[in-house]
């Protein structure tokens, strides 16, 4: 509820709320305001005060009206990249991005500049508090001696990443049945970095690339960018739906498949092994390659089915990190490939970063090596169990239905109401969720949401979500 003051009227107020929200993009280009009758019953206001609000905002140029659709965010020019179908970078961004109010680039941005202090259910990050610990400081302390840092930090580092660390990886990989050389590994900056590599090597502006669907919000904005032509699957519980690919094969030729086997994101679906060797032979038949992001591999059981266990580095590469589980602002991650493609994306890498910080990578492979990231990863999915037991309980108290069985670090819920409109009223509240329509490639309203069980747990969240569900 807005409150009038003698420094701001309550259109000044209402104005710069929206101004905000659009400038950090919490409010997407395209994205439809609330109706002047909505929006003044949100807000408590007058339509004349709303009505005078966006006229500020036509002023800045911030919105346009359409005459009989209401107001919509304004688009900002984007540079045409023409692909084989005809469909310009410009509209491929357009469709990942125009009908979410809140798109990937916001929940991304809420990283670095949160909307309140209140714990934020829509965030893919575990809670700083969570991630503290002695080891990591300690760690640093060891590999920056005055000696290291002569030897290290006035001179670039081994072009694929330190060597001690990618013989660590291959250790670690080893566990997973996953079987790489050090030589076959190289050291990024962080897992989207990973992924970004692969798709720059293998891709063109204009190739189709099959995307799980539901799936990783920034990973569609990511290739919408890219000017990719993105082929959604839709994602089952044991795998993606092969029928689906198969078609895709026959009539587009795709070259790269996207997929997220274990705790996938959103729903928490593992893959299991007949879904997985009916793929693997699907990408043998078709000639395309598959990129397997297991960011989650530290809360994951070991034994779940991975693609590149089976396929052994053939057609699949490898892709993790340790942003989620150890510290978001190290930016270390890695990818393991097929031995012929080590050299190409390792050309696409020194393009992009030239090489990636050794002191830090020093320091992750002495977590590693003396099992101190091991110990941290079992506290954290101990803490992870109570947290996801106490989110559930308060999800179906407050009305939601799990559509995927609750593991792992999300929870794929269905409220029963359209969570882009949801989105807006709870930011004023001060809470970021992740509406349902983030997670799909051409996006459409959505009653499903997803939510962090580690930042879901805070009943006073549920209160205001069932009250302002309730409200309509």
């Amino acid at each position: 509820m807005l409150m009038k003051t003698p420094a701001q009227s309550l259109t000044e107020q209402l104005a710069v709320r929206f101004a905000d929200r659009i400038r950090s993009r919490l409010l997407a280009p395209g994205a439809r305001l609330p109706s002047v009758r909505q929006c003044a019953q949100q807000h408590g206001v007058s339509p004349s005060t709303v009505v005078a609000a966006y006229d500020q905002l036509l002023a800045q140029g911030l919105v346009q009206a359409r005459k009989n659709r209401g107001f919509f965010v304004r688009e900002m020019p984007t540079p045409r990249a023409e692909g084989p179908a005809g469909e310009t970078k410009a509209a491929a961004a357009r469709a990942g991005a125009s009908a979410s109010p809140i798109n990937a680039t916001a929940l991304i941005r809420g990283m670095f500049h949160k909307v309140s202090s209140k714990p934020h259910p829509g965030m893919g990050v575990f809670p700083p508090e969570w991630l503290e610990s002695t080891f990591m400081p300690a760690a640093v302390r060891k590999v920056t001696s005055a000696r290291a840092l002569q030897d290290f930090s006035l001179q670039y580092g081994e072009p694929m990443g330190d060597s001690g660390l990618r013989r660590v990886l291959s250790q670690k990989l080893a566990s997973l049945n996953v079987h790489a050389d050090a030589d076959h590994i190289i050291t990024t900056v962080g897992a989207t970095h990973a992924l970004d590599i692969v798709s720059r090597t293998l891709l063109r502006a204009g190739d189709p690339v099959m995307v799980e669907e539901p799936g990783w919000a920034v990973e569609f904005a990511r290739l919408a960018a890219l000017g990719m032509r993105i082929l959604p699957v839709p994602r089952r519980a044991d795998g993606p739906d092969l029928e689906v690919m198969a078609k895709y094969c026959e009539l587009h030729q795709p070259k790269l498949y996207v997929s997220v086997s274990v705790f996938h994101n959103p729903t928490g679906y593992c893959l299991s092994p007949g879904s997985a060797h009916r793929l693997l032979q699907l990408a043998n038949r078709h000639n395309f390659h598959i990129v397997e992001d297991d960011t989650y591999s530290h809360i994951a059981p070991e034994h779940a089915t991975r693609l590149t266990a089976l396929d052994g580095l053939q057609r699949t590469i490898y892709v993790s990190g340790f942003a989620k589980i150890l510290a978001p602002n190290w930016r270390i991650g890695y990818l393991a490939a097929p031995p012929a493609l080590v050299e190409p994306l390792l050309d696409t890498k020194l393009l992009s970063t030239l090489t990636t910080p050794s002191l830090l990578e020093r320091a992750l492979a002495l977590c590693i090596e003396q099992g101190q990231l091991r110990r941290h990863a079992e506290r954290i999915r101990t803490r992870l169990d109570a947290a996801r037991a106490r989110s559930v309980k308060l999800a179906l108290g407050a009305g939601c239905i799990f559509v995927a069985e609750p593991v792992g670090l999300f929870g794929w819920v269905d409220t029963g109401v359209d969570t882009d409109a949801l989105a807006q009223r709870m930011l004023d509240e001060g809470y970021l969720i992740a509406p349902g329509a983030l997670f799909h490639a051409a996006r459409a309203p959505s009653t499903l949401m997803r939510i962090n069980f580690t930042t879901a747990q805070d009943a006073a969240f549920w209160r205001v979500f069932s009250r302002l569900k309730a409200s309509g």
